[in-house]
């Protein structure tokens, strides 16, 4: 496993999404698979850890802290605050629930610091800088050593930027969600100097290719129920978007999964993916993107099939949507 940086972070190219061992994507795995898969990812030289507060709630970051907690000094974990969990559930990033979910985390995870503490959404109630600033006093206290933000536009990432050094962004961005393209954000993070963390990185499983327009999400257990870009109608009708990753990994004797990840690898040499997965299988799998060469004329073609396609639904529902800066 090779290293990238993310701002002034060193993790492993690829990371590990732990939010769907506890929440959003079916049912909770058992403990014991948590705990086996995020170890069996160390074990092939992952080093960067994805949580939050909210998932579970709380449930994520405890097995988090379980698993990790025996090889903690090898690996670094990012958390996120910004939700008023025990109330109305929307955006609260004041000074003083920042301050809480940073003690509460940490107890949660077992640690002395948090490596990496992103703003989860956007609380449009509390300027960026009193949260930058916020961070930053935690930074100067040692119990957090970076500061990352999540679905936060270009502006809101200059603004936070200037008052405390942005490490990561992480947003939704794949084959199938080319946002961030569009709007900056990657642009910024060049620009400045700040890793890029795409979550959803094979399109909330739609480029795994098991999806199909038969494919039903248990609403109580499966947020995709609810996102229009999981609609029958418009699984079918985003089919030759998948398409042309599954061309190209027949071409490569690999799986669209592992194209899919070596696609986002192949964008900025500042992104990390965060793939998430239960199974062990599917881990391996995934890391097998680490050997699939994507040329720039292998990229060039990818891009000329997609450019006239269209990308039928959000990726998200009406609520959720309204949380991100896009």
């Amino acid at each position: 496993m090779k290293t990238r940086k993310l701002g002034q972070m060193e993790v492993s190219e690829l990371g590990a999404g732990c939010m769907s061992l506890s929440s959003n994507y079916g049912p909770a795995a058992p403990g014991f698979m948590g705990i086996n898969t995020l170890r069996a990812a160390h074990e092939r030289g992952v080093t960067f850890f994805d949580t939050a507060e909210v998932y579970g709630a709380y449930t994520n970051e405890l097995l988090v802290g379980e698993a990790l907690a025996p090889i903690r000094n090898e690996v670094k974990i990012a958390t996120k605050f910004g939700f008023d969990v025990e109330g109305s559930g929307g955006p609260l990033s004041t000074p003083a629930n920042i301050r809480k979910v940073a003690e509460d985390s940490l107890r949660r995870l077992r640690t002395d610091r948090i490596d990496l503490f992103y703003q989860h959404r956007v609380d449009p109630n509390v300027p960026i800088e009193d949260v930058a600033g916020t961070v930053a006093d935690l930074i100067r206290e040692g119990k957090v050593l970076h500061f990352g933000l999540s679905e936060a536009s270009a502006a809101t990432i200059r603004r936070a930027h200037a008052v405390q050094a942005v490490t990561a962004v992480q947003t939704e961005y794949s084959f199938v969600e080319r946002a961030p393209e569009a709007n900056g954000v990657l642009d910024v993070c060049e620009e400045l100097g700040i890793g890029f963390v795409p979550w959803g990185p094979v399109g909330m499983a739609f480029l795994t290719g098991w999806m199909t327009p038969e494919t039903k999400f248990d609403p109580a257990t499966d947020f995709r129920a609810n996102f229009p870009r999981f609609s029958s109608e418009n699984i079918r009708a985003n089919l030759p978007i998948l398409d042309i990753v599954r061309r190209k990994a027949a071409e490569k004797g690999a799986t669209p999964v592992q194209v899919a990840l070596a696609w986002l690898l192949a964008q900025k040499p500042f992104i990390v993916p965060i793939p998430a997965t239960r199974s062990q299988d599917h881990l391996a799998e995934n890391h097998g993107a680490l050997n699939v060469e994507l040329t720039a004329a292998d990229l060039a073609e990818m891009q000329a099939a997609f450019a006239p396609l269209t990308v039928h639904g959000a990726s998200m529902d009406a609520d959720n949507m309204a949380l991100v800066q896009r």
